[in-house]
């Protein structure tokens, strides 16, 4: 089903970029008080996480972040001071090296990797003596959400998932942020990428010759860097096999899909149609709101951040 989002932009941040760019300079991270854990893998590496303790018998959330994100991304950080304020336990989830620590291997992490959620999902439920109540993904992580979901269709302990600002089609997203001022999240992401694999390579042997500052596109480091290192015969390989835009039929999971049609990120042709959806999924769409942005409020002082409020009320009955 998709239906329209009762999202109301704030007036102060008019189109896609201020609503994208504004949270990630000016929204306030709370003071959280977390626990962090190291979870050792069968392959020999390691996933950092972090839980927000409240009660044994609240039900717990996991969060997933969006490509370079961490637990210091500002939808993450104020997501958990919501959820902290309600009394709901959490965790976060970081992928492979990027908790501030290069992980081990020369694999990393991917659009289309769902093994390491299944380990997590499986670690807190034994560490913890209950499952996963919800999990919310954003935009890479919303992306392994949903192919996840796909793949597992029966998840017992798991009602309710959300992903905001997922990019459904891996290949139109690379092409969109080829264009006009959408190459500015391109640069700034790709620097980041570019510093993640010097900083790991410059620790352990890098099986690629591939000098990364010669890759000025998305595809170009796909198909280079991610690709290869993750078992794939080339860009085109990964995007066609871990897009979840062609899992989202597949979905048991009472599933909401949060998305703005003015995101800088996607092409119009990226949103999935009502047919693709399986009855469990829910798409709410909105005119604006940007990539993660979704900023309300009357003030630049009073600003509201909708996504964490929207997200709180679906999953406000989970037990």
């Amino acid at each position: 089903m998709i239906r329209k989002s009762d999202f109301k932009p704030a007036w102060w941040l008019p189109g896609p970029h201020l609503q994208t760019i504004w949270p990630l300079f000016f929204r306030p991270r709370p003071q959280l008080h977390l626990r962090a854990e190291r979870v050792e893998l069968a392959d020999g590496d390691f996933l950092d996480i972090n839980w927000l303790d409240s009660s044994p018998t609240h039900p717990l959330v996991l969060i997933l972040h969006g490509l370079e994100g961490s637990i210091e991304s500002h939808y993450a950080a104020g997501l958990l001071g919501t959820l902290a304020k309600q009394n709901f336990n959490a965790v976060f989830m970081h992928f492979r090296g990027c908790s501030g620590h290069p992980n081990r291997l020369a694999r990393g992490y991917h659009s289309g990797e769902t093994g390491d959620l299944s380990t997590i999902v499986e670690h807190i439920e034994t560490r913890s003596g209950t499952g996963v109540s919800a999990i919310i993904g954003y935009s890479l992580g919303g992306n392994v959400l949903l192919k996840w979901l796909g793949e597992h269709r029966e998840n017992p302990a798991l009602q309710k998932a959300v992903a905001v600002s997922v990019p459904f089609r891996l290949d139109q997203c690379a092409d969109r942020l080829d264009h006009g001022l959408s190459r500015l999240y391109r640069d700034y992401l790709l620097r980041k990428m570019r510093s993640s694999y010097r900083r790991k390579f410059a620790l352990i042997e890098s099986p690629l010759q591939v000098d990364v500052a010669q890759l000025k596109t998305f595809r170009d480091f796909d198909d280079k860097v991610t690709a290869p290192l993750h078992g794939f015969s080339g860009v085109e390989q990964y995007y066609t096999e871990s897009s979840s835009r062609q899992y989202l039929g597949r979905i048991r999971t009472n599933t909401l899909l949060l998305h703005a049609h003015d995101d800088p990120f996607m092409l119009p042709a990226t949103i999935p149609t009502a047919e693709e959806l399986s009855v469990a999924v829910t798409l709410e769409l909105s005119d604006h709101g940007g990539h993660v942005g979704f900023v309300s409020g009357t003030l630049p002082w009073r600003a509201c951040y909708w996504l964490d409020r929207r997200i709180l009320n679906f999953i406000a009955d989970v037990r």
